[in-house]
């Protein structure tokens, strides 16, 4: 069958992402094969809207109050979301006839703490945590006119609820007791009685003659058996309910008819070998080489996928986190299991959160499946790379990557729409902090389209060892000469630190190279004595220079925010310092990543130095120009610090910033510098706001012709890069600090992910054409 161009795109993003090839490193990697096939390579899912919860309190969230979504349900006809809101004590709605453009309809107090959420007929079902202390839980079922968003009846629960789930004929409700355990009581394990339970409720007929049944989950476990711990419940089309028992790491099935166990077993363990175990102090390192036995499951998130198959998130707990999922018969047999397959994606697409390497990695949350027009999907949150795996369940046992989908942080629910081809994701994590980027929970809303997959933008291509170049926290790009190679580098979040090399001409973006920066000259060493005190009286010492480079291999741990390339070959790169530790320097490096030389500022200058030093660093006519974030002790403005290459001599002028604008405050500075020809220059000018606080990310440009050193230069509004933010349907990402022009004159920009350290780790790399004259 012949394929559209939007086919063929999205056959190429699949192939990029399902990459069994061997090569990278400094080598050329072989050509990447796809490692399993999906039914439909025509249509994807997209990210159409984002929903910030914070917008049911006021519509521009100048809000700093704390929110959530952590559960999401839908009215049956698809048209309204209900979301659980935990800080609050309230569900929350919203109307997604538009599903691009979603709107809030308001709140409804539940006199407790909200923690599940389904759907009957014209009402909402919630479950609600009213507990007074762990030893005394108490809960609620409450039930909601979805239409007026009025409670009509309240049944008590006899515990702690926590998930929630409604047959498909709609005649009985299963909902968890968890009885959750408090962390803080001696060494926080079980058991902590009283232990948990499921209830079964008989809702036929109007809500106020509903009924309830126990069905009791003890002594089932080998672990902690008179403490069960339910986790998750889900229910298949025979009315069987199956129920996660997560610290007791067991699996149990109940006919809800009868409320009589029909089968339980344990969840198992999982051996995993080249994933990273290792959560070093900052500066981190991803290293997919290490491995890991006999690990417990313990599940969290159960779907079924028929009547006789269901798959687990193994978020793990206690002691367990197996990092991926499951695929389980109802006999207990394993039909298949991911792996160390979601802990190769993350790394593969700068979404491994290396602070959770030695807990639970990315932490598999929840799941869900559904059919969309003929074809079986499992989608798998996970919780701390913050992204939607989305598996094809075409073959028998053998679910095939798709596409990964760009998360808010911290996706906890997740929700099918297959009539409305629509998916759900709800991110309970938020904070609202004054001043800096704050968190947003919110509701992400994905379309099903015939279109090509929109995320990642950038996906890496395999080691020699068969394991993705780990990447993440790209804070600068320079483009190649020619062609369409632009190259990153990452920043201090990482040691040993690197350059990569990535191809711009197919989609994702191809990382197909790695080079580490390394000083086996010593010239780092060197600079102990020049180096003066800074304005707090600190001194940059010896032990601070060889905290640059202490690693065997003599790669270098310092802070490159900025690359250029350099007419005589290799690299450019700005480092960034700060007070007390390091001081900003620039590094030439060759194609292979020696440092050949080392440039300092001036002693006066470098004496006025803060914690917001180089950010870009361009070269042209035989200067480099360079381009400090924010004002230095006893400035008016931020420098743009210009090194004749000839004369090794420096000269400075004065950037005047935007002034913040943000209902958030925080404040305005540059991330980035890029040459345009002719002594005139690019920057990028962002304020460090994110989502809904961001109003200042723009590129202007500079001439430098004629300016005297001490100057304060003039700017020329080129873009604001807000809409093209916004473009991306999710949260307005804040650190934007890559520019570069390829030789077409296509230019593009890259954001700094921070390493997934604080935020979902979205990383967008977005072609803006071409912008300049």
């Amino acid at each position: 069958m012949k394929k559209t161009a939007s086919a063929l795109a999205a056959s190429l993003a699949l192939s990029t992402l399902l990459v069994a090839c061997g090569g990278g490193g400094d080598d050329t990697p072989s050509v990447p094969k796809v490692a399993a096939s999906v039914s439909d390579d025509t249509q994807f899912f997209n990210r159409v809207a984002t929903f910030a919860v914070c917008a049911q309190i006021g519509s521009s969230c100048e809000t700093r109050e704390a929110t959530a979504a952590e559960i999401v349900a839908a009215s049956t006809d698809g048209m309204t979301l209900i979301y659980t809101n935990s800080p609050k004590d309230e569900v929350g709605f919203v109307d997604i006839t538009d599903p691009s453009a979603p709107q809030a309809l308001g709140a409804l107090a539940m006199g407790g703490e909200p923690t599940s959420i389904t759907v009957q007929g014209n009402h909402a079902l919630i479950a609600v945590n009213t507990s007074a202390s762990f030893t005394a839980p108490s809960g609620k079922l409450v039930v909601v006119d979805i239409a007026t968003r009025t409670v009509v009846h309240e049944i008590a629960l006899g515990g702690q609820p926590d998930s929630i789930a409604i047959s498909k004929d709609g005649k009985y409700v299963a909902v968890v007791i968890e009885n959750e355990r408090d962390e803080d009581a001696g060494d926080g394990r079980p058991a902590q009685l009283p232990g948990g339970k499921l209830v079964i409720v008989d809702a036929v007929g109007a809500p106020a003659t509903w009924k309830t049944r126990d069905v009791a989950l003890g002594n089932l476990a080998m672990r902690f058996p008179t403490d069960p711990e339910p986790e998750y419940v889900s229910i298949n089309d025979n009315n069987v309910a199956v129920v996660t028992l997560q610290e007791n790491n067991h699996i149990v099935l109940v006919d809800l008819a009868t409320g009589q166990l029909t089968r339980d077993f344990s969840a198992g363990t999982v051996s995993l070998t080249q994933i990273d175990l290792t959560d070093a102090p900052r500066p981190n390192q991803v290293s997919l080489t290490e491995s890991l036995s006999d690990r417990l499951r313990e599940p969290d998130g159960v779907t079924w996928v028929s009547t006789t198959q269901f798959v687990t998130a193994n978020e793990g707990d206690l002691d367990g986190g197996s990092r991926g999922f499951t695929l389980f018969n109802t006999d207990g047999s394993v039909a298949y299991d991911a792996g160390n397959t979601m802990e190769h994606l993350m790394a593969r697409i700068g979404h491994t959160n290396d602070k959770r390497s030695d807990a639970k990695g990315n932490e598999p949350e929840n799941v869900a499946s559904g059919r969309f027009d003929r074809t079986d999907y499992l989608f798998v949150a996970s919780e701390r790379s913050s992204v939607l795996a989305v598996y094809d369940l075409s073959q028998a046992n053998a679910p095939a990557l798709k596409q990964v989908l760009p998360s808010a942080q911290a996706p906890e629910g997740v929700l099918t729409i297959p009539s409305r081809n629509l998916v759900i994701t709800a991110s309970e994590e938020t904070n609202p902090v004054s001043g800096g980027p704050a968190v947003f929970a919110a509701l992400n809303i994905y379309q099903y389209q015939k279109a090509p997959a929109q995320y990642p933008t950038i996906a890496s291509v395999n080691r020699t060892d068969g394991t993705p170049i780990p990447w993440s926290a790209l804070s600068g790009l320079a483009a190649a000469p020619t062609g369409s190679l632009v190259y990153a580098v990452d920043d201090a979040f990482f040691r040993g630190n690197r350059i990569f090399e990535i191809d711009t001409s197919v989609k994702p973006a191809r990382l197909q190279r790695e080079i580490r920066i390394t000083d086996p000259n010593g010239l780092i060493a060197g600079l102990a004595t020049s180096l003066p005190d800074t304005p707090s009286g600190s001194t940059f010492d010896d032990a601070d220079l060889a905290a640059l480079v202490n690693n065997a291999d003599k790669s270098v741990n310092i802070d490159p925010e900025g690359i250029a390339i350099a007419s005589s070959g290799g690299f450019w790169i700005a480092s960034e310092g700060a007070v007390g530790k390091s001081a900003n320097l620039i590094f030439k490096v060759s194609a292979t990543g020696v440092i050949e030389d080392i440039i300092q500022l001036p002693a006066d200058v470098n004496a006025k130095q803060t914690s917001n030093g180089y950010e870009g660093i361009a070269e042209a006519d035989g200067k480099l120009v360079v381009a400090f974030q924010r004002t230095w002790t006893g400035d008016t403005h931020p420098r743009i610090g210009v090194y004749d290459l000839a004369t090794q001599t420096w000269s400075f002028l004065f950037y005047p910033l935007d002034l913040p604008t943000s209902p958030n405050g925080g404040w305005v500075g540059l991330s980035e510098i890029m040459a345009l020809g002719n002594n005139r220059f690019a920057v990028i000018e962002r304020d460090n706001q994110a989502g809904p606080d961001a109003t200042v990310k723009k590129i202007y440009r500079i001439d430098l012709t004629g300016k005297a050193d001490g100057s304060v230069l003039s700017k020329t509004l080129v873009r604001d890069l807000l809409p093209d933010l916004r473009a991306t349907k999710g949260h307005v990402l804040e650190k934007i600090e890559g520019l570069a022009r390829l030789a077409n004159g296509d230019v593009y920009i890259v954001n700094d992910n921070d390493g997934v350290d604080l935020g979902s780790g979205e990383t967008q790399l977005i072609k803006l054409g071409k912008i300049f004259n």
